[in-house]
């Protein structure tokens, strides 16, 4: 997570992005929680780590829609305290869920898919995800009423 400082006349006030997800054991090892990488008045950058990318078969055709469209992201959710800092809770791969998110006041970062993490969500999707096939609908032809 990145902060930066934006200044609108006298005030200061913080603005917040998600720059990417890292994935791997190395990261996890670290804890779970706030990192600092780098900090100044203007700019932080933070690791959070210890949050899991938790995959629903019921979800892989959702999971399907986002790796076939034109940008596959991961969507970090994010909490907003009272003192304006940003605290990520969740990482999903679901467009739907994140937007079902961001109506219920909490902030969604859209970042884009390690390659390691493509990879997973791949297999995760061809592994569970059997499309349907389509079936047009016969139209009854209302002419032909007995009569």
């Amino acid at each position: 997570m990145e902060r930066t400082q934006v200044k609108r006349g006298r005030w200061s006030v913080p603005s917040w992005r998600a720059v990417s997800v890292v994935a791997g054991e190395h990261v996890v090892g670290k804890g779970t929680g706030r990192s600092p990488m780098y900090e100044s008045d203007d700019e932080a950058q933070y690791l959070w780590s210890g949050l899991p990318l938790l995959l629903y078969r019921d979800l892989a055709e959702e999971y399907w829609y986002n790796l076939t469209g034109d940008n596959p992201a991961l969507f970090v959710i994010c909490h907003e305290t009272p003192d304006g800092e940003m605290t990520p809770f969740r990482v999903t791969a679901d467009h739907d869920s994140a937007t079902v998110c961001l109506e219920s006041d909490d902030q969604v970062f859209a970042v884009p898919i390690p390659p390691e993490v493509y990879q997973h969500l791949e297999k995760f999707v061809v592994t569970h995800f059997v499309p349907q096939e389509r079936k047009k609908r016969k139209r009854k032809n209302w002419s032909e009423t007995p009569g």
